[in-house]
Formats: structure tokens, sequence, C-alpha cells
């Protein structure tokens, strides 16, 4: 077992790494396109909503081998990292988008109407009264969507990058070993998903926090 440790580490810490850029990209993503999507531009919103159905109505394995395949097909080029970041940005992006709009809209429309009576534009009553409000309710299913995000990174071993899911199946094909391999790879994926958990909760006691002391 203890043989197995080292290469597979080094695959964890390429999953890591995906995970954290990809979920840093991803965001950016679900919030621009969600506020795209209940946007008055129409141009705005019709791309944000063909963005978002596009992607959520499609495998990311797919999208993944379209990146990294099909592209270089049309001159763009880029590393299998770049490609599986890319890959799992958009698509956890696309989901996420759903989580911001749901959680503006869940703003009672009385907060819009005493933005508008203290004379604040639209975009002024969207960043200083919906969404640090909204924010809160973002939260819980953003912190689902990155564990999800942790676990679809084993689909980058198809476009042969060597994450914890391509080392525990090289390893598998050296030494036949299956059940140990796999069942390391089980909990070293369980532990990370444990510690964005925990990071989520901490993140999320201290919005609440913050969402409080503010009410008062």
């Amino acid at each position: 077992m203890w043989d197995y440790l080292p290469a597979l580490m080094q695959g964890a810490w390429i999953t890591l790494e995906l995970t954290f850029w990809s979920t840093l990209a991803g965001a950016f993503c679900s919030f621009f396109f969600g506020l795209g999507r209940g946007s008055r531009n129409l141009l705005l919103k019709s791309v944000s909503v063909a963005y978002i159905e596009v992607f959520r109505g499609t495998s990311l394995l797919v999208q993944m081998f379209w990146i990294f395949f099909a592209l270089p097909l049309m001159g763009v080029r880029m590393s299998p990292m770049t490609a599986g970041i890319l890959a799992l940005s958009l698509n956890i992006g696309a989901y996420g988008a759903e989580v911001v709009r749901g959680a503006i809209q869940s703003v009672i429309r009385s907060q819009y109407e005493a933005a508008k009576a203290l004379n604040f534009t639209p975009r002024q009553a969207l960043w200083f009264i919906a969404l640090p409000q909204a924010l809160p309710e973002m939260l819980p299913p953003f912190g689902n969507l990155i564990i999800q995000n942790l676990k679809d990174t084993a689909l980058v071993s198809l476009i042969t990058l060597s994450d914890l899911a391509f080392r525990a199946e090289s390893l598998r094909n050296l030494t036949q070993d299956s059940t140990t391999i796999y069942t390391l790879v089980l909990f070293m994926y369980f532990g990370m998903a444990l510690m964005l958990t925990a990071i989520m909760k901490l993140l999320e006691r201290r919005v609440g926090r913050w969402r409080g002391t503010g009410a008062r």
C-alpha cells in the first residue's frame, strides 16, 4: 500500500488543482450568466440562456472531448490541463448560473420596491440589496456543485491528464492490485470531499453571521 501512495498523491494534487481553478472560473461563469439571464438586455439574456441550456443539456465528457479533440482541428490547441479546466468550469458554471438566478429571484419584491423608493437604480438595487441577501441562499447548492465538480475531475484522465483516476488506473494495469489501489483512491476522494465540505460549512457560517449582524 505504501508503495502506491507517492504516485497517488501526485495525482491527487492534480485533482485538487483542477477542482480549485475550475471552481473559481465556474463561479465567475455562474454569476455572469446567472445575472445575464435576468438582464433586460435581449442579446445578453439570449447568450446566457443558450450557454446554460447547451452546457446543462449535453454530457460533460462530450464537452471535454470536443474542447480537447475537436477544437485543434479548428486551429485552437490547448494543453490537457487547460482543456480540463475549461470544460469543468463551463459545465459547473451552467448549473451555478441557475443557482444564482434562483437565489436572486427569491428576494422578496418589497426589497426592490424599498430600493426604488430610496432612488436606487436597478443596478444599485441588484448589487446592494438583492445580492447580499441572495448570497447565503446560494452557498449550500454551490457546495454541492463543488463536490460534484471534484468527482467530475476523474473524466480528465480520458484526455491524458495524470490526475488521481489516471494514476490509479496506471498502477492497476502495472500491478493488477485493484482492491488496494481503488480502496485508497476511494478514501482519497472521500477525504478531499470532506475537506471541501468543511470549507463550505465554515463559509456558510461566516456569511450567515455577517448577514445576522447586518440585520441588527
